[in-house]
């Protein structure tokens, strides 16, 4: 397993839930976490002596095999979905009346350095080498129409600086945010990588490094009170 340094973006994200769920006041009896590493969030729970699944081995794109929690977090998952609408309703589903979810996911403005990086090696045939991301300004009504309550969506950047290509790219495949694509663009010759790293190094501030961005989407929610 990887450790907590190798996958700052989820150990962020987790901290991040278990402060928006302090703020709020909600303190879960029964809770669902699905997605990666969620140490501190699950820390909070335990303090709030909430019974929590994992939901290890789950799928979120299908209907979950049990409901009844007041709390559920995503940590991740939610960007490389097909059916973003569906899962939001499973979620959904998979609350009480009244129930809280909060789930956060890498947004569509990431990775805007590696994205030159990309088109710079692919030269004039750019391939898909980057799945689609979640634009955050359609969820507010991808939210409504899936029946969550009182839905928000807010969006907040990390920036990570790199000394070269090669460290971003293992950083990513650290968090499993390598491409999800079913028919990704074929690999890389060592030419082209070498385009790569270089577009991605002329990126650079003044001191060598180039700083990365990754949008943390999060959106928070709750199913009605008549449990519709």
């Amino acid at each position: 397993m990887k450790g907590p340094s190798q996958q700052f973006i989820w150990q962020d994200i987790c901290e991040d839930t278990a402060e928006r769920l302090a703020f709020v006041r909600h303190e879960p009896r029964r809770a669902l976490v699905l997605g990666m590493r969620h140490d501190p969030l699950r820390t909070l729970l335990d303090q709030c002596e909430a019974d929590v699944c994992d939901g290890a081995g789950w799928t979120i794109e299908e209907p979950f095999p049990d409901g009844g929690y007041d709390f559920i977090g995503v940590v991740g998952l939610l960007d490389a979905v097909n059916d973003l609408p569906g899962a939001l309703i499973h979620i959904r589903n998979a609350l009480v009346p009244g129930g809280l979810a909060i789930a956060s996911f890498v947004g569509g403005a990431s990775l805007p350095r590696l994205r030159t990086a990309m088109l710079s090696a692919d030269g004039d045939r750019p391939a898909a080498r980057i799945h689609p991301m979640v634009d955050p300004r359609a969820v507010p009504q991808l939210l409504q129409r899936a029946g969550w309550k009182d839905p928000v969506v807010d969006t907040r950047s990390l920036t990570v600086r790199y000394s070269a290509l090669d460290q971003l790219v293992s950083d990513l495949r650290d968090h499993g945010l390598t491409s999800a694509l079913a028919n990704a663009g074929p690999p890389l010759g060592k030419t082209a990588l070498d385009r790569a790293r270089a577009a991605f190094g002329n990126q650079a501030d003044p001191d060598g490094k180039t700083a990365e961005i990754f949008e943390i989407v999060t959106l928070t929610g709750r199913r009605s009170l008549a449990g519709t």
